[in-house]
């Protein structure tokens, strides 16, 4: 591009006459479609659209860890939910539950199947974790195995503990930690 800034054609040049010329260089290619006869534009066009497909592969899927606990998070979510629900042997929700059916419904809600019973769901899920590791979503089991309840984190489970009561939030404390038979990871 040149820009000029002369005076007139037949004034003579003085000193305050100035001519000013910009130059830049332009890729050919830009403002040009991409066409069998034009290979620079062609070249710049498969560049770009190699750099967009090698962007796109970059992105991971999330891992295996990463899937379980998005599950794990729904399954706290929907059980939380329930808070309230009465406990009913034997219901499997949504308006009454026992322990195992608590469970097994929110964590059916998230995506995952789990047997029907405690000692089903404990002998079924494979991932064994230890107290100390518990993470949200985790069933943790005590009172000899006949009891389940969800692990939401900070030392608290959300089950329904028994006949007369409701489905609440409560501490694993000294009883629990001291019949606690096992917990699982489930979705793993």
């Amino acid at each position: 591009m040149l820009t000029s800034s002369l005076g007139a054609i037949a004034a003579p040049a003085s000193a305050d006459d100035s001519v000013t010329v910009t130059v830049t260089k332009a890729n050919p290619a830009v403002g040009r479609a991409a066409s069998a006869d034009d290979p620079a534009a062609q070249k710049t066009s498969d560049k770009t659209s190699t750099e967009k497909t090698s962007t796109e592969k970059k992105e991971a899927k999330p891992s295996r860890a990463e899937r379980q606990q998005a599950k794990a998070k729904q399954a706290v979510k929907v059980a939380k939910r329930h808070i309230g629900a009465p406990y009913r042997w034997g219901a499997t929700g949504p308006r009454a539950f026992d322990c195992s059916g608590l469970v097994q419904f929110a964590w059916r809600k998230a995506g995952v199947r789990l047997p029907r019973t405690t000692w089903s769901m404990l002998g079924a899920v494979r991932k064994k974790v230890a107290w100390r590791n518990l993470k949200a979503g985790d069933l943790v089991f005590t009172s000899g195995g006949g009891h389940v309840g969800m692990y939401i984190g900070r030392g608290r489970i959300v089950h329904a503990p028994h006949s007369g009561t409701r489905v609440r939030i409560d501490k694993l404390d000294a009883y629990r930690k001291r019949t606690f038979v096992g917990a699982v990871r489930p979705g793993v």
